[in-house]
């Protein structure tokens, strides 16, 4: 074995040993031990054994073809493992029902199972093996394929939903990318391995080495994001949601922006609420502090009235203290913020 063998060898093996570890620590050692860690770490259990098998193959002489029938299997309980796991991060109280879930599994549990009988001299004898192992294999990747796609299909209902409502919460977007990051990493480990079907220019052992470099990656953005410790009851419908409503309807809908004596005073002791609690729901749903919640609403109107063809019947004065600024320099100062200009500047450029 030459060098460059063995450094494939340690990359390969390197990012297989890492989602081995990354497994053990989702499912015996985080406190928090959800469905959705759970589903995760078996996701890269059978991936490392199905990655194990491509190393194997392509550095080992003479494998035994049952262990290659074998991980080929273990793809086909992989696609269901990911579309639960995406459920289970998207929905929340998703649980899996064991009928449902049995049903899915069929098609492992029976390649499995006749992969136990494959013998050598059988594979190498038999002039039909061929064109049936060729048909199981496009049938093992189109049915990983299939739940990409079902997975992907779900999550983007859920991503437009939110993004329809604009009320992602920051947890909701950590969220939602850390999903949208670990099909795509699917969908690289995928197109790896099909292009070295498709055409065997392409090395088998990139396919291993793309997950390796996946696996790192996603397992870094996971402690990023803190992905493992979320899961879908992110989405469901809090007392936090409800009073973001309310703020929305009262300051936007019924132009309380425009108030040039609004504080957040003024709006906790209108609605009932804290000053701290309505502050952090601004925080977590809008994305900003108050202040730039309000001045947000203020400089898109301040914009609207800029962009007019005779705009310049209006001056800067008048428009800033119409939009409830209480002096000049504060509306020239929130303007540049949003803008990266002067109102005047915007003016100018726009006529």
């Amino acid at each position: 074995m030459n060098f460059s063998d063995i450094l494939l060898v340690i990359l390969s093996s390197a990012g297989l040993l890492h989602g081995v570890l990354f497994a053990f620590y989702l499912i015996a050692v985080k406190k928090k031990k959800t469905l959705s860690n759970r589903l995760l770490g078996l996701i890269l259990i059978f991936m490392a054994f199905r990655i194990g098998k491509s190393v194997m193959l392509y550095f080992g002489n003479d494998l035994e073809p049952v262990f290659i029938f074998i991980g080929l299997a273990f793809l086909l309980v992989i696609g269901p493992l990911l579309k639960w796991y995406v459920f289970s991060m998207i929905h929340p109280g998703f649980r899996l029902h064991r009928r449902s879930a049995a049903l899915e599994m069929i098609p492992f549990g029976l390649f499995f199972c006749a992969s136990l009988f494959v013998t050598k001299q059988w594979f190498e004898s038999s002039d039909w093996v061929v064109p049936v192992f060729s048909a199981g294999l496009i049938f093992i990747y189109l049915h990983l394929l299939f739940y990409i796609f079902h997975s992907w299909k779900a999550y983007r209902k859920v991503e437009k939903i939110k993004i329809a409502q604009g009320t992602q919460t920051r947890s909701q977007k950590a969220l939602l990318y850390w999903i949208r990051l670990v099909l795509l990493g699917i969908v690289v480990i995928w197109i790896s391995y099909v292009l070295n079907i498709v055409d065997e220019a392409v090395p088998y052992i990139v396919g291993p080495i793309m997950y390796s470099l996946v696996i790192y990656y996603l397992s870094f953005k996971a402690f990023k994001l803190r992905a493992t410790d979320m899961d879908g009851s992110v989405f469901e419908t809090s007392n936090d949601e409800l009073l973001f409503a309310r703020i929305e309807k009262i300051v936007h809908d019924e132009n309380m922006y425009l108030d040039s004596d609004l504080t957040l005073a003024k709006l906790s002791k209108q609605l009932g609420n804290s000053k701290q609690q309505i502050s952090s729901v601004i925080n977590e749903y809008a994305q900003r502090n108050f202040n730039d919640y309000i001045n947000y609403f203020r400089i898109r109107d301040a914009k609207k009235i800029l962009e007019e063809e005779h705009s310049e019947k209006y001056t800067i004065s008048s428009i800033a203290f119409d939009m409830g600024f209480s002096s000049l320099s504060s509306f020239n100062s929130a303007f540049k913020k949003f803008e990266g200009m002067t109102p005047s500047a915007y003016r100018k450029n726009r006529s």
